[in-house]
């Protein structure tokens, strides 16, 4: 096998990392988180940079450290709306997608704009509400005041952007297989995924 792309979008929380690092893990294919590009230039931004600048200057180095805070995501949530940052971010990610040995890209327009000719194509995605309490109790172990009702609505104002705009909307790819984690387990919810990237193999 040289090249296999498989493109997992979805909206925040949904359980897309997890299950995109396991089905990586699984195959032995290399991994992008894509939202931590955002969320680099999204820090870099709240240091006072410019995003597009900081999106075209981005290096791999850029997505260590703490990026997994609300007011990174926020701001990563606000540079993803920008033309240019998305535009200077797409080589990067193209460039990653063909690599030699298979690839598995998370984020919210990769089936649709980045890799629309990936073998495979999920789509993952959970309630609101269920999304909202995971992330409030992945949050709430290092910043404690953490609200629940602030992480809902941190969720839906972020679903409202990344769905409504112009550039690369949240939408699931036509031929995109939509997995919905509110009542899976994690287990479950990875093995239909793995279902998927096997069937495209031709295997059962």
């Amino acid at each position: 096998m040289t090249r296999f792309t498989v493109a997992i979008d979805g909206p925040a929380a949904a359980g897309k990392g997890t299950i995109s690092k396991a089905v990586a893990a699984h195959f032995g294919f290399a991994h992008l988180d894509t939202g931590l590009l955002y969320r680099a230039v999204g820090a870099k931004v709240l240091a006072g940079g410019d995003p597009v600048q900081a999106a075209k200057a981005l290096t791999p180095q850029d997505l260590d450290g703490d990026l997994r805070t609300p007011e990174v995501a926020q701001a990563a949530s606000r540079v993803a709306v920008l033309p240019d940052v998305r535009a200077a971010l797409v080589d990067f990610q193209r460039d990653f997608a063909a690599r030699d040995g298979g690839a598995v890209l998370d984020g919210r327009d990769i089936g649709t704009v980045i890799c629309p000719d990936a073998q495979v194509k999920l789509f993952v995605t959970a309630s609101a509400e269920v999304r909202a309490e995971r992330r409030y109790l992945e949050l709430v172990e290092q910043h404690p005041a953490t609200s629940r009702d602030t992480v809902l609505a941190d969720v839906i104002a972020r679903d409202k952007r990344d769905r409504e705009r112009a550039e690369a909307p949240l939408k699931p790819a036509d031929d995109a297989v939509t997995i919905d984690t509110s009542d899976m387990s994690i287990e479950d919810a990875v093995a239909a995924a793995v279902a998927q990237v096997q069937k495209a193999f031709g295997q059962t």
